[in-house]
């Protein structure tokens, strides 16, 4: 009976030592130093900015504060019209909003096989349609010298890939950590995406700096190291002078490149079992090209007809190219900008929508969410709290009067945010948005997959839920006026002008 005992206990000591385990992993280091101490933040546009061939790459500082705090850091990247972003991926899972534009996105997730394949049929023919009169006879000549009588490619060179997804203003797009990633822009306007990278989220196993693997070209530093060493000796004092310096001198020793460049020439050779003049290309020796290029040429690849593969999504069925509902498949991007995917909507205000995973499982794998507002002139976005998450806003469009107040009850920031500006709000502290009079739209990135709120106005506010008499006595006023504290707003989360501000101005 003692060793049953004995044996019970283990197991319950096992079983809550690893949900210990699981929940201090998710949030230990976000809570590292009491970085949550803030006294103050800012609303900021990006810190490092850099252009290249066809478009920037533009970040926020993310040894401030505040980013500290949240554990995250944010890019801006803007695709000129057909640009490339060349292939990279992250050490940390990241939540892209498309704020205009539209194009394409690869993503390349590892072991999955290449669902989108070009028959040998449908090769000659796009070849004879881009190859008419003299220009065929030429390319005719040529395929017969190359590919024999026939004329016919081996079936091993035909375009083979993973799929390639449409995207567009209003698209959220969930990318795991280590995951390799493309964009191109065929649009008719620059492409332009708010990228966060979560830091701390617990599929980072290196250390706390944001950090992008190229596997072509020569980029730059994206993140500005020595602006982040800057911040770090602000906050560390005179004692990181030195270190500083020396990862400076460091970084100005180190040429950037992709990772193939670190490879020796012939062994990579030997590996992929290609020549070493196209491993030298590889490697982008003798050349300078940056992270996002140009593209030469017409750039085309395998890809369902774009109505017919948004039919097969509208009505879940299996596309022509493999499973959809598999892990190699799964739902990663889902649009929140169009007005009827609001969650909130309310005809003198505005709306709000939501995803988390509920609605896109994958967020349940990265531990992130997120938000899309949309507030008409002088509507306010409920004040509330986040529960059990950190809110990264970025400014869309418009601008907007926000407070942030923390635990203390002192005021943090206390500014009129505009277009292209970001803030942070850390978990529980309280925040309030009012649109000005050009309206405010916002994109907010929430590092909890399924994030919740608590408001303090509206139908569904914390005051609505307390007895009329702990509001009288905890806010000594009559019951008259507690019943009034209560039910003056019947709205949610998106409130329309209140008469005071009306009053106000006319």
């Amino acid at each position: 009976m003692a060793k049953h005992l004995a044996l019970a206990f283990c197991l319950c000591l096992l079983v809550l030592f690893h949900g210990c385990l699981a929940s201090r992993q998710q949030c230990q280091s976000r809570q590292k130093n009491n970085e949550c101490m803030l006294n103050q933040i800012q609303a900021r546009e990006p810190d490092n900015r850099i252009e290249t061939e066809a478009g920037r790459i533009e970040s926020w500082d993310h040894n401030m504060d505040d980013f500290q705090c949240a554990g995250v850091a944010v890019q801006r990247i803007t695709i000129e019209r057909n640009g490339l972003h060349l292939p990279s991926y992250t050490n940390t899972p990241r939540l892209v909003y498309v704020v205009q534009g539209r194009g394409h996105l690869g993503m390349v997730f590892p072991g999955c096989p290449e669902t989108f394949e070009e028959s040998e049929q449908s090769y000659e023919e796009q070849q004879q349609q881009r190859f008419q009169g003299q220009q065929g006879r030429r390319y005719q000549g040529r395929r017969q010298g190359q590919f024999g009588e026939q004329g016919q490619q081996p079936f091993e060179q035909l375009d083979r890939h993973q799929r390639v997804r449409r995207i567009k203003e209003g698209d959220v797009i969930a990318i795991p950590a280590g995951v390799t990633t493309w964009s191109h822009n065929d649009g008719d306007q620059s492409l332009v995406f708010v990228t966060l990278l979560d830091i701390s989220n617990n599929h980072n196993q290196l250390d706390q700096n944001p950090r992008r693997f190229y596997l072509a070209g020569t980029p730059q530093d994206e993140f500005n190291y020595q602006l982040q060493g800057q911040s770090q000796w602000r906050r560390q004092g005179q004692q990181g002078r030195s270190s500083r310096q020396q990862q400076q001198q460091q970084l100005q020793q180190n040429t950037n490149n992709n990772v193939f460049a670190g490879f020796e020439t012939q062994l990579l050779a030997d590996a992929l079992n290609i020549d070493v003049q196209t491993v030298q290309q590889l490697q982008g020796q003798n050349v300078n090209r940056p992270q996002i290029v140009r593209v030469e040429g017409q750039f085309d690849f395998v890809e369902p007809p774009q109505s017919r593969s948004e039919e097969r999504q509208m009505q879940g069925q299996q596309g022509q190219n493999g499973f959809e509902e598999v892990l190699c498949h799964m739902k990663i991007k889902q649009n929140i900008g169009k007005p009827s995917m609001a969650d909130v909507f309310s005809p003198q205000a505005g709306r709000i929508s939501t995803l988390n995973s509920f609605s896109m499982p994958i967020l349940r794998f990265l531990g992130l969410s997120a938000e899309r507002g949309f507030l008409y002139n002088n509507a306010i976005h409920s004040p509330h709290w986040n529960l059990n998450a950190h809110e990264i806003i970025y400014v869309i469009r418009g601008s907007a009067r926000v407070q942030v107040v923390n635990d203390n009850g002192q005021t943090i920031l206390d500014d009129q945010v505009r277009q292209g500006q970001l803030f942070i709000v850390p978990q529980n502290h309280a925040v309030l948005q009012k649109a000005m009079h050009d309206g405010y739209e916002y994109i907010a990135f929430k590092t909890d997959d399924n994030a919740m709120i608590n408001t303090l106005a509206g139908r569904t506010s914390v005051l609505r839920a307390l007895p009329d008499v702990v509001l009288a006595n905890a806010y000594q006023m009559d019951r008259q006026q507690a019943r009034n504290l209560k039910y003056n707003r019947q709205e949610t989360l998106a409130l329309s002008s209140s008469r005071s501000s009306q009053s106000q101005r006319y």
